[in-house]
């Protein structure tokens, strides 16, 4: 926690204690944001996969969450689920790196994790996310988010079709703010000229495909071999 208020020059932290280190992240769980309020930029908590205004038991909301963990850039201000959060409650969500899995239209046997994060070691990602707060039956405000994504390119297009967007630092001040709802400015900021800018790849074992199995073993370089790739 205290890396990424340093990291993300953060005003403070609406966080209690630090969440537990997780390389396995699952729907659900919860993840750090990084939002506006009324005292600047603030590190918060939310359960990753947005819960939609309109449900109406915690049952509900928690079975929807699996669906509403990535929001598509290009249609993210039309979606029902999405366009609220996108026009007033956006965020930025750190992570260390995250996981793909390769699909049948490349050249790596499909279901291959690959595991992706900057070039720069231990440099945190600034993925750009929506979120949002839900009012269960009992009367609880559950927060949860939802991370944007993009046409991937590239090296990434090469493991699947699908990548996050990323926000760079000079866009965060205004992607952040929620007084900025004009849709066609936040849609520019998604569009960046080389998206896929500092990012590394590599294999690692398909042990992370069991959300069961957790530590950082799961981000250990996997070799290949020239059997396992396809050309």
């Amino acid at each position: 926690m205290d890396e990424i208020i340093e990291r993300f020059d953060l005003d403070g932290s609406l966080v209690d204690k630090t969440l537990p280190l997780n390389w396995n992240i699952a729907p659900t769980n919860e993840i750090y944001i990084i939002r506006e309020n009324q005292i600047g930029r603030v590190l918060d908590s939310a359960s990753w996969g947005l819960i939609a205004p309109w449900h109406k038991n915690f049952t509900e909301a928690r079975n929807s969450q699996s669906h509403a963990i990535n929001a598509r850039s290009e249609s993210i201000h039309e979606k029902p689920t999405f366009r609220q959060a996108f026009r007033t409650t956006r965020c930025l969500i750190p992570a260390t790196g995250y996981y793909e899995w390769a699909t049948s239209l490349g050249k790596y046997p499909p279901k291959q994790p690959f595991y992706i994060s900057s070039q720069d070691e231990n440099k945190s990602l600034s993925i750009a996310g929506i979120w949002s707060s839900w009012k269960s039956e009992s009367g609880a405000a559950i927060q949860s988010a939802a991370i944007i994504t993009r046409e991937a390119v590239g090296e990434l297009a090469t493991i699947h079709s699908r990548m996050p967007v990323f926000m760079p630092e000079d866009r965060w001040e205004i992607w952040l703010d929620p007084k900025n709802r004009e849709i066609d400015t936040l849609i520019s900021l998604m569009d960046l000229s080389d998206p896929a800018k500092g990012l590394v790849t590599r294999p690692v074992a398909p042990r992370v495909n069991l959300v069961a199995n957790n530590g950082p073993d799961l981000i250990a370089p996997f070799e290949l071999g020239e059997a396992q790739t396809l050309f």
